[in-house]
């Protein structure tokens, strides 16, 4: 039965959003998910045939979408970042990549039988781990801030660079297959990369000069995207993939222009033709698999996991300040993502073409080990850094957008109370005083981009947006629930109910839980405690509960915080009732001793 394009396009669609939500529901890679399904779909049942369904278009969608893969990966990478890494991240992401990627070659040659040119872009593609992968596998992992960092500065830095790397590989390959001589090779990468580089000041001119309109930009970045890739391929065979991932690091490095909008939208692209294309290329893989490829699979990535890895890491972090179970972590973390399996797919399909021997073998062996470095990661992970005791405790600090009084006041109370607070805000003043305090600092706006790449969010689970900018209080609040989940995200208003009418009210997607007491505001607890209230912290018994906590202070007294007496921490907000209990500790705003003394007398 012929089924209509139109109807495995829609198909792909679902099948790909319902990957990703599931990989967010159990914070795992979603390219997990995408390359199971495909399998199952696939190889595993029939039911899905992407040569027979796509046909001609299969190729050239494949390769469009593997160009725009790479230039969005490659825009993150920001050279000005890189003075900022440490000793061991340098060693990691330089001669420790070298070396995983020659011990890899060797492996897939010798275990898998591959010849040498083969093994080579094998190596090139999985020495690199990718923040796609990396980014869900730490937030379930949960290890020590420098662990954390190590790890996300390795994908941020690899992932374009090993991409660039790949494709040089990939062109030197094809150039000697077709017996091109060494300058017809430097000429392919020539072209390509002064399509790319023109194209990249071209389009960041039109940009720094307005001269297209904003709502345009990131449609005009797409057209160039696949423009240059398309007339490089002319120009020169295969030369796209070399223009496409060097005009997204120049143009990620060009000063005066602001991308984050077209970097959003390359990503919800990005998110979009990864949940299709995985799907697809799982598909594709043949079963049963040759005879013993699979099992070569399995070595290999056993090769990999137990000992490439942690050479190379041992290798890079000689003389840096991480002990012995840092670098055993990190040796044991490195999934692989997006750049090896998309690229893999696309060079194999192009080297069949070609006929060069192996090339079948590339894309399992890829797959194989994408899947088990996931899976097994995924699975213990956790338990080896709780073994290793380098795992942070369950995150339930705050992060508080903020330094002010009212800031600083609620921050201090937290961290007498040992909650893990840290005060984030662009006013150096308040930071400043929020330091001489010993209070742990950022200064930086919490929405920025130096905050996505350097706010090290490490044991934070929440956010409150204290600060007395209405608009930016709920742009965090927008911005973090992505991070915290909606529910662990608050605000403290600045304007009261009363005054807030339909014209200054924001729509109800802005919106974020209110703090403590209904009608709360930034001013008034500003003023509260100008004129003598202050935040008090008790604990609670069967004999000393939260009635008598009332009592002995006023009925004035506002909650803000319920510690349980396992550590977690309850915020007082309008959307839910708190009753602090026995054995808790509470946080809650009193009246001057005058006034409570009234209060209670009354």
């Amino acid at each position: 039965m012929t089924v209509d394009l139109g109807v495995i396009l829609t198909l792909l669609l679902v099948v790909g959003f319902l990957a990703q939500w599931l990989a967010w529901r159990l914070r795992l890679p979603a390219i997990l998910f995408l390359l199971l399904i495909g399998v199952v779909i696939g190889p595993a049942t029939g039911l899905f045939d992407p040569d027979r369904a796509l046909g001609a278009f299969l190729f050239p969608t494949v390769s469009l979408a593997v160009a725009l893969i790479l230039f969005e990966g490659s825009m993150t990478l920001r050279f000005a970042e890189l003075r900022g890494i440490g000793r061991a991240v340098h060693g990691m992401v330089t001669y420790g990549a070298v070396l995983a990627l020659l011990l890899l070659a060797a492996a897939v040659h010798w275990i898998a039988g591959v010849g040498w040119p083969i093994a080579f872009l094998f190596g090139a593609l999985t020495c690199v781990t990718g923040p796609t992968v990396i980014t869900p596998m730490l937030r379930t992992l949960r290890p020590n801030a420098r662990i954390a960092s190590a790890l996300r500065w390795e994908g941020i830095v690899l992932d374009p660079l090993g991409a660039l790397f790949a494709v040089l590989v990939f062109e030197a390959i094809v150039s000697h297959q077709q017996g091109h001589s060494l300058a017809v090779f430097g000429a392919t990468i020539g072209i390509g990369a002064g399509i790319g580089l023109a194209v990249a000041v071209a389009l960041g001119f039109l940009l720094r000069r307005q001269m297209i309109p904003e709502y345009l930009q990131a449609y005009g970045t797409l057209v160039a995207v696949l423009a240059a890739f398309t007339l490089s391929n002319q120009l020169a065979h295969e030369s796209g993939l070399v223009a496409v991932t060097l005009m997204g690091i120049t143009l990620g490095n060009l000063k005066h222009i602001h991308i984050e909008h077209i970097m959003d939208f390359k990503e919800h692209l990005s998110t979009l033709l990864v949940s299709m294309l995985f799907v697809v290329l799982a598909a594709r893989l043949h079963w049963p698999l040759p005879p013993g490829m699979l099992l070569a699979g399995i070595l290999v990535f056993v090769a990999a996991q137990f000992l490439i890895r942690p050479v190379s890491v041992l290798a890079a972090t000689l003389g840096s300040n991480m002990n012995w179970r840092e670098r055993a972590l990190i040796g044991f973390v490195s999934p692989r993502g997006i750049v090896a399996a998309s690229v893999s797919s696309l060079f194999a399909l192009r080297l069949a073409d070609l006929g060069m021997p192996d090339a079948g073998a590339l894309v399992p062996l890829v797959f194989i080990l994408i899947i088990g470095t996931v899976v097994l990661q995924s699975a213990t992970a956790r338990p080896l850094a709780r073994m290793l005791k380098v795992a942070d405790p369950d995150p339930d600090g705050v992060l508080i957008f903020g330094s002010d009084v009212v800031a600083c006041g609620v921050a201090q109370a937290l961290a007498e109370q040992k909650i893990q607070v840290l005060l984030a805000d662009d006013d150096w003043d308040g930071i400043s005083r929020a330091r001489m305090a010993g209070l742990p600092t950022f200064f930086g706006n919490p929405t920025s981009q130096h905050a996505a790449t350097h706010l090290d969010l490490t044991g934070i689970g929440r956010l409150l947006a204290m600060s007395n900018r209405r608009e930016l209080n709920s742009l965090a609040c927008l911005q973090y629930r992505q991070e915290f989940g909606r529910e662990r995200v608050y605000r403290l208003r600045v304007l009261a109910p009363q005054d807030a009418n339909e014209r200054s009210a924001f729509a109800g997607n802005l919106r974020a839980k209110a703090l403590f007491a209904d009608g709360m505001t930034h001013a008034r607890f500003a003023q509260m405690l100008e004129t003598g209230w202050r935040i008090k912290s008790n604990a609670l018994t069967d004999a000393f509960g939260w009635p008598e906590f009332v009592a002995q202070h006023g009925v004035g007294v506002v909650l803000l915080f319920g510690i349980e007496s396992n550590g977690r921490l309850r915020v007082a907000s309008d959307r839910r009732k708190t009753e602090p209990k026995s054995g808790w500790n509470v946080i809650a705003l009193v009246p001057p001793a005058q006034a409570a003394a009234v209060g209670v007398a009354a």
